[in-house]
């Protein structure tokens, strides 16, 4: 049974904490958030102590794992000093996307979490469905062959107006971290982006990938689509074949290279498939519960905040490419 504590409680934050209530391994022993009246209000529905600051919090209650589920500019300005002040405390620590908006504070949360030999994970939660994990095996069995290209997109109408970038950095950890997933290191990216009309921001753009294994890829994003359209979609394709996620979690579909047949799998949302968008995360928040219960070594952790800066560099490079229109390796 790991002690539980979450700080920052906007949507999000609310969300984690009910969540980690339900889970049997996990026992929520307090909240946080520097705004009193969310405090005062996730405390009061979820009948746990509710603090004004965090060092606070910590020394109180001694949390065996934290979230970190603060926003801030580009939904990550925040997320550094509450994850410092948890590892610090001695808290296995699960924050919330993007890791930061900021690539040396990042550096500095992933380092201090190995130095301390804290798991660190971040809400990489689109990666946490039965249709990845099952197409995930697929590639390592080797039945798509020698891997040649991932096609992915992801679209979600978002009219907040932030910085420039607001839509590559807040939008694309989950897109790269697929493709990152599926493919491994991403070593070179040239990107384009455009303004939908109205907008100020660059709110839809495309990407181009180079694997360190040499696959290519090609990545597309929006803040522009509607919403009730499927959301999200990849594609990976190698010499033995290909699979096509469609919309996250609710199909995928194998096409051997060498047979007409085809291996699909349907989410059975109404036989304890996924229903909604909630349910990757309660998977998500489960899996990092269950891996620190179980004794995991950070580096065993699945969604690490390892995995969640390796795509936010990939993320500067393509910001770096729009700026100078060029080809940027990845740093």
């Amino acid at each position: 049974m790991q002690r539980v504590c979450v700080i920052g409680l906007g949507p999000i934050g609310n969300r984690h904490a009910d969540l980690y209530q339900e889970n049997p391994q996990a026992e929520l022993v307090g909240v946080c958030d520097l705004i009193p009246e969310r405090a005062d209000a996730a405390a009061a529905r979820l009948g746990v102590p509710g603090f004004y600051d965090a060092p606070t919090m910590l020394a109180a209650l001694k949390p065996d794992i934290c979230s970190i589920a603060t926003g801030g500019e580009e939904y990550g300005s925040d997320h550094y000093l509450p994850t410092m002040q948890a590892l610090e405390a001695g808290c296995h620590v699960l924050g919330e996307k993007p890791i930061s908006n900021n690539i040396a504070e990042a550096e500095e949360m992933v380092a201090r979490a190995r130095e301390l030999g804290r798991c660190y994970g971040i809400n990489l939660n689109h990666r946490f469905n039965h249709a990845h994990r099952l197409a995930k095996q697929w590639v390592e069995q080797g039945r798509l062959g020698h891997l040649l290209f991932v096609n992915m997109s992801m679209w979600i109408l978002n009219p907040r107006e932030s910085s420039p970038w607001f839509q590559i950095k807040a939008l694309h950890p989950h897109t790269v971290d697929i493709m990152r997933y599926f493919c491994g290191d991403v070593e070179a990216v040239h990107c384009f982006a455009t303004k939908a009309p109205g907008r100020t921001i660059w709110s839809t753009a495309q990407f181009n990938l180079r694997f360190v294994n040499g696959v290519v890829g090609s990545l597309t994003g929006s803040y522009d689509v509607g919403r009730g359209h499927p959301m999200e979609r990849c594609e990976v394709a190698g010499t033995g074949g290909r699979f096509v996620i469609e919309d996250m979690f609710q199909q995928v579909t194998l096409y051997p290279a060498d047979s007409l047949e085809k291996t699909v799998y349907t989410n059975p949302s109404l036989w304890g498939g996924m229903r909604d968008f909630t349910d990757t995360f309660r998977e998500r928040l489960a899996c990092f519960v269950r891996q620190v219960d179980e004794g995991a070594k950070p580096e065993e952790i699945d969604g690490s905040g390892a995995d969640a800066l390796a795509a936010q560099k990939v993320l500067a490079a393509a910001i770096e490419s729009i700026e100078t229109e060029s080809v940027v390796y990845v740093k």
